[in-house]
């Protein structure tokens, strides 16, 4: 299947490894034209290297304002903008009575308003060229709380209602926007975790860790002009590990 997606330009967020690496990698093979971003520069510029992306930029997403720069960036040197995956970090571990104020600050920071800072950068030049594709990779969190994960629990619970309100105020202008939510997924965010395989097993009716690269093509296919009516949606892909629908 032809994705459509020869010449569209995409700026994919925490693209240096993992998930953002493979959706960047897809996105690429597909033909868009590329540019990265991450917070570590050796990193940023191995990727850029051995992917073939257009540009890399370092970028903080946990930074007030980073989002809206890198999108301009983005912008300038793609000479516009017609995908935005939006990937941060995962916040640290912790219950409710652990969590600092100032943590609760950091990841809000990082996982809302790095999606708010970016959407309302980028939005206007989508609507204004009727096409356009915002993706947010969160987590299963979104929908189930996962134990010792207070704030991702809390956070991306709230950004699928933020981004099921977006998707319908800018469906007529031709701008999608879903949410992605990756199961148990082989990155290194899974090692921190520190989760063993049968423990996995007995989480996963899979019986696996899922491939960052069976997520991208997901990612791949929202982002092209076939998937222009699905829009609003939060899709797992986890091996069936979400207990309820």
């Amino acid at each position: 299947m032809d994705l459509k997606l020869a010449g569209k330009r995409a700026l994919v967020m925490g693209s240096s490894t993992g998930i953002g690496r493979a959706i960047a990698e897809s996105l690429i093979y597909e033909g868009a034209k590329v540019v990265l971003c991450a917070r570590g520069e050796d990193r940023l510029n191995a990727a850029v290297k051995e992917t073939g992306a257009v540009a890399g930029f370092v970028c903080d997403l946990t930074k007030v304002g980073a989002a809206k720069h890198v999108i301009e960036q983005a912008t300038s040197t793609l000479g516009g903008l017609d995908i935005v995956v939006t990937n941060t970090g995962g916040p640290r571990k912790g219950g409710f009575t652990e969590i600092s104020a100032e943590q609760w600050h950091e990841d809000f920071q990082s996982l809302w308003m790095s999606f708010i800072e970016s959407t309302q950068a980028c939005l206007p030049l989508m609507q204004k060229q009727k096409y356009g594709r915002l993706l947010l990779v969160t987590s299963l969190a979104a929908k189930e709380p996962l134990p010792g994960l207070t704030t991702s629990n809390g956070l991306r619970a709230g950004l699928a209602g933020l981004a099921k309100s977006l998707a319908n105020e800018v469906a007529a202008d031709g701008v999608t926007v879903n949410l992605l939510l990756p199961g148990y997924t082989a990155t290194d965010r899974l090692k921190e975790l520190k989760l063993s395989d049968e423990k996995v097993k007995q989480m996963v009716p899979a019986a696996r860790l899922g491939n960052p690269e069976e997520l991208a093509d997901l990612a791949c296919f929202l982002a092209s002009p076939r998937a222009g009516y699905i829009t609003g949606q939060s899709i797992a892909i986890d091996g069936g590990a979400l207990k309820g629908h």
